[in-house]
């Protein structure tokens, strides 16, 4: 049966998962933006698991200027055989936290406070602490972001911050 046939089309479709979160699972092994021109292939954890790390991720580290396929270039990395039973297994955590709160699930949690309460729960985790510990890294040294925060990067190889503007401390 095609969409057609259902009475619903493809814009409607794509425009009615963006409720769902931060990423719209596609197919197997393969994660896509619903507003965004990114996407990403998946080899050792389920789709809906990276989509739901990408959205905990821009939980733990909110920036609304910082688009999500930052947040998908910092989390990739947990997208291997050795890690992919942790985060599979937290992931199932943190969906059976939101579903003691009466949500479907942690992607399916639509307020942001409500997601954050569920996170609060399980900050003293490993699971948690993990994934908060590899963001700091995983998504602040991505230099794609630096701009975005108003960091230049280095300045040793362009002769210091002195005469770069060290002194310029108009932000006072």
């Amino acid at each position: 049966m095609t969409l057609k046939q259902k009475g619903i089309s493809r814009r409607q479709l794509l425009a009615g998962s963006v409720a769902a979160g931060a990423a719209f699972v596609v197919g197997a092994g393969f994660v896509a933006a619903p507003t965004a021109a990114w996407a990403m292939e998946v080899s050792h954890l389920q789709p809906a698991t990276m989509a739901t790390l990408i959205q905990m991720a821009r939980d733990i580290y909110p920036h609304d200027h910082v688009a999500d396929e930052y947040y998908a270039a910092a989390v990739k990395g947990y997208d291997t055989a050795e890690a992919a039973p942790g985060i599979e297994a937290g992931i199932a955590a943190l969906d059976a936290a939101a579903r003691g709160k009466g949500h479907p699930s942690y992607l399916g949690t639509g307020w942001e406070r409500d997601r954050v309460d569920i996170l609060r729960g399980m900050e003293e985790s490993a699971f948690f602490q993990a994934i908060r510990g590899g963001l700091v890294t995983g998504l602040y040294n991505q230099k794609a972001v630096w701009p975005l925060f108003g960091y230049e990067g280095e300045s040793y190889s362009k002769g210091g911050y002195i005469d770069r503007g060290f002194n310029d401390i108009n932000w006072i």
